[in-house]
Order: C-alpha cells, then structure tokens, then sequence
C-alpha cells in the first residue's frame, strides 16, 4: 500500500500539469466561442484579469503574508511591464490572432516563445551564444526550425486531411464567422501571434529581474494581475463602445469569463508552483505541446475546424524545435550543477544560472497572466540541486494545497 502511494505521489506533479495544458487548452477554446457569440474579446480579456486578481489576492494575503519584502517604484515598474508585455498587450494580440486564423494555428505559435525569448536575450546580453558548445549550438539550431516550422504552418496550407464527420458543434455562428472572414487574414492573424510571442518572450525578461526583487510568488503574481487588469480595462473601455459587451448574465459568457479567471488563471497558478518546486522549471516546458493537440482535438469536435496536412507539419516542425532548444538548456543546467565549488566557477554558475533564468521563466504559459513563478534564489536551488532544501519546500507547499 505504501509503494502505491508513493507512486501515486510522484505521478502528481504529472496529473497537474495535463489539467493545466487542459485547462489552457480549454481557454483557447472559450476565446474561440466568445468571438463567435459575438462577445467583445478585449472586454474578456479585462474581466479575466478582474477575476483573476480576486482570485490571486487572498492566496498572496495568506501564504505570502511572513515572506513580503517592501513594495518598492522599481517594482512596482516591473510589475506594469510584465502586465504590459505578458498580460494585456499579449493577451489581445493572441486572441485577435486566434480569430483571424484559428484556434490551432494561434497555439501551435506559442510554441516559439522559448526560441523567441532566447534571440531577445542575446540581443539584450543576456545570453551568450555559445555555439563552441553543443548546448549553443542546439539552442540556435532549434530557435531556427521553430522559426522554419511557423513559416511552413503560415504560409503552406497543403492538402485537408479527411476524418470522420462530427454533429457536435457549439455556437450556430460558426459557419457565418467564416463566411464574413476578412479577406487578409492569413497574414495579419500570423503576424498578430508573432507579435504575441515577442511581447511575452519581452516579458519574461522583466519578470526574471522581477523574480530577484520580489520573490514572493503570489504576491508578485497578484500585482500583475491587478495591473493587468487595469490597463486590460483602460484599452477596451477606449475601444469598445457598445456597453451591452460588458454586461454578464446567467449565460455563457459570465461562464467563460469565470473559466478564465478562476481556472485558467487562478487555479492553474498553484498547480505550476507546485510543480516548480516538485521537479523544477524544465519540467513544466516539456508539457506544452499537450496544449496544442487538446486544442486540435477539440476544435476539431466542437469548432468544425479543418485540418490540412501543412498545419500538422508545421506544427510538429515547431515542437520539435521546441523541445531541441528545451534540450540545450538542461545541458547547460547539468553543466553548471557539475562545476567544483570554487570561487571562479561559483561565479561561472552564477552567470549561467542567471542566463538560465532569462530562458527559463517560460514555463508560466503565454495563456496564463504571466505569473512570477519562481524567484532568483529557487533558480539557484534548482540548478545547484540543493536536494533537502527542495524537498523541504515542497512538502510544505504540498501540505499547503
């Protein structure tokens, strides 16, 4: 019976991270449904945040409530711009994307952020090449086959692949959304997720410096939130018009809008901390492209939504880069945790665990409100493998939840 448990226990972290590529999954899905009922996706996107503070806030009062430095402008800064980047400018930029092209289409994108977010610190140096060694050299080499996959997924389309037919379809404006689609939406819809993945690869880099000033997770995370949803709301009261998009009844949007903010911005929070701190940052990267085949899946079953033979490849192509550049990584966190504890290479190990955090912070999805998951000090932990000081934490994390 304990062996069962035991295993039961080591399968958690497993379990949490397919609901949360579900759950993000299934956000993907309701932005889709909320376009297509003819709801106001910049008014979602501010609710969501709305929602998702009020879910944040309590948690940070209670688990951060010992551990909070002091609220500085420097911050407070990093937080509007990890909202701005991360959070309200990402959000809609991917949400418009998802509406000109298609629910796949949008997620397979978000598959470059890591690739992306590795040329924005080398332009920042932040990152060092490295293309003497073969972690470099993967990381360049699968920054450049994601890149290579999102032209093929852009701009081949190729043959429908023919399944079997289903009845099941949500929302009887589907078939009008395509009739009345706009004329050039296969380049503007591809150019506004590229965009997306730019401003949340941005982000990630404040969110790093972030991390080191104020490591305290939920607190952090609730700071964005409510920036976020500031300026979530400022951009759509400037822009949508009608007042009626902000009202929510007893229907179908006041059921995405909770979605969004409790399950995919709430809940999905804690299960990526936990499991942070059960197996580490690298852990979560490796479970992204679950994301997408639940969402092809599922748009496929309920969107009605067709798949053609260059979508499947260019998304396959950006996955495998993907997990090329996840690879180069790990390499270089084993190297740095195989370096003798002496003065020169603590200070080597410092430098690539700081280059490793630039990089690694992706790990909180683009769906999400870009949370600050984990801080400077963890980072070290994880890449040094300060093995009871881990275990500690997550114990306690794990009696918490």
């Amino acid at each position: 019976m304990g062996k069962i448990c035991d295993k039961v226990h080591g399968l958690k972290p497993v379990i949490m991270m397919v609901f949360v590529q579900i759950a993000y999954a299934g956000m993907s899905l309701f932005y889709k449904l909320a376009s297509n009922n003819g709801m106001s996706l910049r008014v979602l996107i501010a609710y969501r945040f709305l929602f998702a503070a009020a879910t944040v806030i309590p948690l940070a009062l209670y688990f951060d409530r010992q551990i909070r430095p002091k609220l500085t402008w420097m911050v407070m800064l990093l937080a509007f711009l990890c909202a701005l980047f991360g959070g309200s400018m990402a959000q809609n930029l991917f949400a418009a994307s998802l509406v000109l092209t298609s629910a796949t289409f949008a997620t397979a994108m978000i598959n470059l952020i890591p690739g992306i977010t590795f040329v924005i610190a080398i332009f920042f140096r932040l990152e060092k090449l490295g293309l003497k060694t073969r972690a470099g050299q993967a990381k360049v080499l699968g920054t450049l086959i994601g890149i290579g996959g999102a032209m093929l997924l852009t701009f081949y389309k190729g043959l429908e692949i023919k399944t079997w037919s289903t009845k099941i379809v949500f929302s009887g404006q589907m078939a009008a959304s395509h009739q009345h689609q706009k004329p050039y939406a296969h380049i503007l819809g591809p150019i506004l997720a590229i965009c997306s993945c730019f401003s949340t690869a941005l982000s990630l880099i404040f969110q790093a410096k972030m991390s080191e000033l104020y490591p305290c997770h939920f607190s952090s995370t609730a700071l964005i939130s409510i920036m976020g949803a500031l300026q979530a709301g400022v951009f759509a009261l400037c822009t949508e018009r009608d007042w009626s998009q902000w009202k929510l009844g007893w229907n179908l949007r006041l059921l995405i809008v909770a979605y969004a903010g409790i399950v995919a911005s709430g809940i999905t929070i804690i299960f990526l901390m936990f499991c942070v701190r059960m197996r580490g940052p690298l852990f979560l990267s490796i479970f992204t492209p679950l994301m997408l085949v639940c969402v092809a899946i599922a748009s496929f079953l309920f969107l009605n939504e067709k798949l053609h033979l260059g979508s499947v490849i260019g998304a396959a192509i950006i996955i495998f880069g993907l997990y090329v550049v996840l690879w180069g990584k790990n390499q270089e966190i084993k190297r740095a945790s195989k370096l003798t504890p002496s003065q020169s290479s603590d200070e080597l190990e410092q430098e690539d665990i700081v280059s490793n955090n630039k990089l690694e912070t992706n790990c909180s999805n683009v769906i999400g409100i870009a949370p600050n998951f984990h801080s400077m000090n963890e980072m070290e932990e994880l890449s040094l493998q300060q093995v009871p000081k881990e275990e500690e934490g997550s114990n306690n994390l794990d009696s918490k939840v």
